[in-house]
């Protein structure tokens, strides 16, 4: 006979699978989020916190790096959850159907209808980071669990307690009821190098405790949203597979620098080389608002942001990209009650650079609520020091993120002029101007910079059009200069879109 554990091993072996989220493999098998409950009294929880180490010489670990990695198998956890979901039977209801009924009734039709329950598990890692039992891992892999299991080293199974998760990163807390157990030193992943030899450790595929070794590939990277809401990962050729997810990523101390939580596979079902960690301080962050707090609480600008590519930094006047542009600000917002505006440019945040969309979210959402950030803008050939209160971001607020046609100026695309009921087909507000898009292209430039049937375009090179005429006159005047500025409003919300008209 197997016991659950072994059962569940066994279930994860004859599946490997990984599930796609965006292009990329989320190396656990569940993508929702689970509210807070089970939580124990909200408490600080004593971390082991890294001094500033000492430069390792490769040469002290001639004979292997086991004297690394024994001490971190003992605090890296396997976890294994399970769920009941109800699936409606999709075997075909003949009874249901009006002859077999009058010989029949009701007696088959009711129970081949009924949703069939079954039990669907999930295999993970986690690691210890507090001796009485605090546990890190990632929110998939415990995401709607009813009953969560936890497995030491030592072959010692408990049953877990979901302290709190935060879907936004990924991130969960969990509670088992032990003491004086191994944990890790928590590093500093703001002082990783690319190039940095890493190590990382779980439980792929249900196998047992595996460690792997690779290099860090790069750091603050972002993938579009595609995994989390806020993304700063470090990116690591360290095998990471299924089952590895909410493991840890270590360094040449062992300390622990990130907690492992996607892949991209290429299309595969493994390790393509290709591993995703999440920095132990924005985990650490999170994980201390949970425990002290309940909950994570996040700051607000109130802007919508894209990248300055050269493009845009061509169009907007400067010499290099990097910062980043605004698109639209929301009214009321603490960015517009500083006077932030529609196509600033944001450079610099507290005297550091901002080099992209992803950074400045990262950064904004770890500052806590009414607390005065210092921004750099760029406006129109100058710069200018601004200083905002943030607030606190809510629910609401991250999700806030009959003419005759005439074919446009731009190659490829078709506009007229915007009604009434276009305005509200496209969920614009009442006051919304610009002409909307009606064709584009599919091997057109403009289609190449991702302007959309259902665009609205309000500018072009920051002039204001109103109808086809205002918008023919403002591609003329902008001539053969090579790129067109337009300021486009999809859905209610505007960006910039850079088209090469060359």
């Amino acid at each position: 006979m197997l016991n659950g554990s072994e059962k569940v091993r066994r279930w994860i072996l004859a599946s490997a699978l990984v599930v796609g989220l965006g292009g990329a493999g989320v190396a656990g098998a569940w993508a929702v989020r689970k509210a807070v409950s089970d939580s124990p009294a909200p408490a600080k929880v004593p971390l082991k916190i890294a001094s500033d180490p000492a430069p390792v010489s490769l040469a002290d670990f001639k004979n292997g790096y086991s004297s690394i990695l024994d001490p971190a198998l003992s605090a890296v956890v396997n976890i294994s959850s399970s769920k009941v979901v109800k699936e409606q039977n999709n075997v075909p209801n003949f009874f249901a159907d009006p002859f077999f009924r009058q010989f029949f009734g009701n007696q088959f039709g009711q129970q081949f209808s009924q949703p069939q329950s079954q039990r669907e598990y999930s295999l993970g890692s986690g690691v210890i980071v507090n001796p009485d039992g605090y546990i890190l891992t990632n929110n998939h892999v415990v995401a709607g669990a009813t009953d969560i299991s936890v497995f030491t080293r030592d072959k010692k199974k408990y049953t877990a307690k979901v302290v709190g998760t935060d879907s936004r990163t990924d991130v969960a807390v969990l509670k088992i009821d032990a003491t004086n157990l191994p944990t890790f030193t928590l590093g500093d992943s703001s002082n990783l190098k690319v190039g940095d030899l890493v190590f990382a450790i779980g439980d792929p595929f249900g196998i047992g405790e595996t460690a792997t070794m690779g290099i860090v590939s790069a750091t603050g990277r972002g993938l579009g949203g595609s995994i989390e809401r806020y993304e700063n990962f470090i990116q690591t050729d360290a095998a990471i597979n299924p089952g590895n997810s909410g493991g840890a990523l270590i360094d040449l101390h062992g300390n622990l620098i990130g907690v492992n939580t996607a892949i991209i596979t290429g299309g595969g079902n493994g390790n393509a080389g290709v591993g995703f960690a999440i920095p132990v301080n924005m985990a650490r962050n999170v994980m201390e608002q949970i425990v002290d707090h309940g909950k994570v609480v996040r700051g607000h600008l109130g802007v919508m942001i894209q990248e300055v590519t050269p493009d845009v930094a061509k169009a907007f006047g400067l010499s290099q990209g990097g910062g980043v542009l605004v698109g639209d600000v929301t009214p009321g917002s603490p960015a517009a009650k500083a006077g932030i505006q529609r196509g600033d440019v944001i450079l610099d945040l507290n005297g550091k650079p901002v080099s992209g969309p992803d950074e400045l979210s990262v950064r904004i959402s770890e500052t806590a609520p009414d607390t005065p950030v210092h921004l750099t803008i760029y406006r129109n050939g100058q710069t200018k020091d601004v200083t905002v209160v943030l607030n606190e971001l809510t629910e609401k607020e991250e999700q806030a993120s009959t003419q005759e046609g005439s074919k446009s100026a731009l190659s490829g695309v078709q506009v007229e002029n915007l009604s009434p009921d276009d305005r509200q087909q496209l969920g614009l507000p009442g006051g919304t101007t610009g002409v909307v898009v009606t064709s584009v292209d599919p091997s057109s430039m403009a289609a190449a910079a991702d302007l959309q049937r259902g665009d609205v375009i309000q500018e072009v090179n920051h002039k204001p059009v109103h109808n086809v005429q205002q918008y023919n006159e403002a591609l003329e005047s902008a001539g053969n200069q090579g790129a067109l500025l337009l300021l486009v409003n999809r859905g209610g919300t505007t960006h910039y879109i850079v088209v090469d008209t060359k």
